[in-house]
């Protein structure tokens, strides 16, 4: 079982930066790829990024590609999510999630974050 959770949401202005990061329990976190989604209102979630159970392999949508970074922390059982460059349409509700490694599809992802909103004003 792991149990995550998001924090560094909030409000930004477009261009500007956020870094969330994600806090997993549980001894088996450097077991698991980690992967980072959004959902917007009224649209499907969709995949941001995901890293491999090392940290070595990292993989991103073409929409946030040279703008997104995507790190673990295994020591500290902590994923991150390094967001610059903002825009408008970035604005959604980001998750973190544990699954398969190397999983772009939400539903090879067994545990889910609360989610942490992020808000990119024009």
């Amino acid at each position: 079982q792991v149990q995550l959770v998001e924090s560094g949401g909030g409000l930004v202005q477009a261009g500007g930066s956020l870094r969330l990061s994600c806090a997993a329990s549980g001894r088996t976190f450097s077991s698991y790829g980690m992967g980072w989604f959004r959902q917007a209102p009224g649209k499907e979630r969709e995949f941001v990024s995901r890293v491999s159970r090392s940290g070595g392999s990292t993989y991103y949508a073409d929409s946030v590609k040279g703008r997104f970074t995507i790190s673990r922390d295994n020591a500290k059982n902590t994923v991150y999510l390094q967001m610059n460059s903002l825009k408008p349409e970035d604005t959604a509700v980001y998750y973190c999630a544990a699954g398969r490694p190397g999983a772009t599809n939400y539903l090879e992802y067994d545990y889910w974050g609360q989610g942490t909103q992020v808000t990119v004003s024009s």
